[in-house]
């Protein structure tokens, strides 16, 4: 087996896939390198509890990556070659405590039809947000898939105009700040902020705003979507394209350490004292709070920065349930379709924000914040013919108020019961005669089973905070994927800009690489091979 390589990666997280693929396709020798025993990171799809349930271990919708030049116009041909599809359903509802519904459509004139039975006025804002949110769609993908400009540049650059001015000051504000200004209705305020905290981020934390107008362009502009086969399938034909041109990803392969020379990344080195050689690049998917740990010649201020940075507030538990029929919902079957739904516990806005508070104090309120759904409704290849599959996140801290992180192997099992419980107020099959067996995964096992790129359970890397957003994403050292004291050692993962979820930000990743190799990128992805 060959030690020299063009390319080294570390991590084969979807992120860390799609910079390999890029490079792959451009003729580099490609080596991607995986501690666990399956690619993928957070966009997995395995039998997690019983043969013929295809669960999506946590990250299930793929909204994000729709707006990128990597599936909009199939770059890499995983659509056409490589045997990613996609379904579109309705992008997103919400269930209320009485039972009624709020649904995001596609289409707009339908989704404001539903809004203007709770209020016309709101349903003329939205139409107004969405509209200049699609408006916006060329401007956001231009910048969120691509590396960023320093954020003084970017800043000085949205100040020109009215436009640009207004995103600044949305994304310095609280969502629930706007969410105020611009709603009169409870229900649709709740209905809007729980779309937004999606990105994991508390209502009323500054600097979030941004997502009240980046999340209806998405749902509006490119729609909502779910592989068919589950989220796992983007992972699986990312592997198929980085093999198709002569790379490879080795799975059970854990990386102790970046090998650097004269300033230099030249390979990396595995626990087992393995050393594989890079003679272009190495490709890293490490969060810069474990930086330290892998990568010698990074000056300490550097370090410093990096390790200040912050996590999200809060994490996910994730319930996986195999049932034996498919679940039906007291509201009826208009939301089954759905691609994200929300289940609210109350339809106080005030309920709503003790319960965020509640998670940013280390606590879990037993009005739980919880979504799902049954994603074999819309895909029955996921389970056998006419069963059923649950997939239940509910938001919760990482470190616990009592006990800390390490308390969650204790409380696993009442905490699956608790959401249970709150499912069950919306749904009414997920009981015990329908129940094969379930599955509950803390932020604790986030942690453990991501250890390089999701330290602290955070599966979106970093807070979607301004100060690390754009050219601070994850501080102003980092941000353009290099690290200072070490060249040719380029960043990948959630943790990066533009921020977690499956973005398919490797992308960003493989263009910095690109330009230092002075590689043709826009020919390279126009090249049919």
């Amino acid at each position: 087996m060959s030690s020299q390589y063009d390319v080294l990666a570390l991590g084969a997280g979807h992120n860390g896939l799609t910079a390999a693929a890029y490079l792959a396709k451009a003729g580099k020798k490609v080596l991607v390198l995986e501690r666990k025993a399956w690619p993928g990171g957070g966009v997995v799809t395995r039998e997690i509890n019983t043969p013929g349930y295809w669960h999506d271990e946590h990250s299930s919708v793929h909204i994000m990556i729709q707006g990128n030049p990597l599936i909009r116009d199939d770059e890499l041909g995983l659509i056409a070659r490589f045997g990613l599809k996609y379904r579109y359903g309705t992008p997103y509802a919400m269930i209320f405590s009485d039972q009624t519904t709020l649904v995001a459509y596609k289409d707009l004139d339908r989704t404001c039809e539903g809004i203007a039975k709770i209020s016309p006025r709101d349903a003329d804002t939205y139409r107004r947000f969405a509209e200049r949110a699609i408006q916006m769609l060329p401007m956001f993908s231009a910048g969120l898939y691509a590396p960023p400009l320093p954020l003084g540049a970017f800043v000085a650059m949205m100040d020109q105009n009215d436009e640009g001015r207004e995103i600044l000051d949305a994304m310095q504000r609280s969502s629930l700040d706007l969410a105020r200004q611009y709603f009169e209705s409870e229900k649709v305020r709740i209905w809007l902020l729980r779309l937004v905290s999606e990105n994991l981020q508390l209502p009323d934390e500054l600097g979030t705003g941004f997502g009240m107008f980046l999340m209806p362009g998405l749902m509006h502009g490119y729609g909502v979507s779910q592989p068919i086969g589950g989220s796992g399938r983007l992972t699986e034909a990312l592997v198929r394209c980085i093999e198709h041109h002569g790379g490879e990803v080795r799975c059970n392969a854990e990386v102790r350490k970046v090998l650097t020379s004269g300033g230099r990344a030249v390979g990396l080195e595995l626990t087992t004292g393995e050393q594989l050689r890079a003679k272009d690049a190495v490709i890293a998917a490490l969060h810069p709070h474990v930086l330290r740990r892998f990568v010698a010649g990074v000056p300490e201020p550097v370090l410093q920065r990096a390790e200040r940075t912050t996590l999200a507030a809060f994490s996910i538990m994730v319930s996986h349930y195999d049932l034996k029929e498919p679940i039906r919902y007291h509201a009826g079957g208009e939301v089954e379709d759905a691609i994200m739904l929300e289940f609210m516990a109350s339809d106080r806005l005030s309920d709503m924000l003790d319960d965020f508070d509640a998670l940013r104090r280390g606590r879990i309120s037993e009005r739980v914040l919880g979504a799902g759904g049954d994603e074999s409704i819309g895909d029955p290849s996921r389970v056998p013919p006419g069963c059923g599959l649950f997939h239940g996140i509910t938001f919760a801290p990482y470190d616990l108020e009592a006990g800390g992180a390490a308390r969650w192997d204790e409380i696993r099992e009442e905490m699956g019961e608790r959401s249970l419980r709150h499912y069950q107020r919306f749904v009414k099959n997920l009981t015990a005669d329908n129940i094969i067996r379930r599955t509950i995964v803390t932020p604790l096992d986030h942690a453990r089973n991501m250890p390089t790129s999701m330290p602290g359970g955070d599966v979106h890397g970093l807070a979607p905070y301004f100060y690390q957003t754009a050219g601070h994403r994850p501080t102003p050292d980092l941000s353009q994927y290099t690290v200072p004291g070490v060249e040719r050692l380029y960043l990948v993962g959630p943790f990066m800009h533009p921020g977690g979820g499956v973005y398919g930000a490797g992308r960003a990743t493989a263009i910095r690489v690109f330009d230092d190799l002075s590689i043709d990128f826009e020919k390279v992805v126009a090249a049919h091979s």
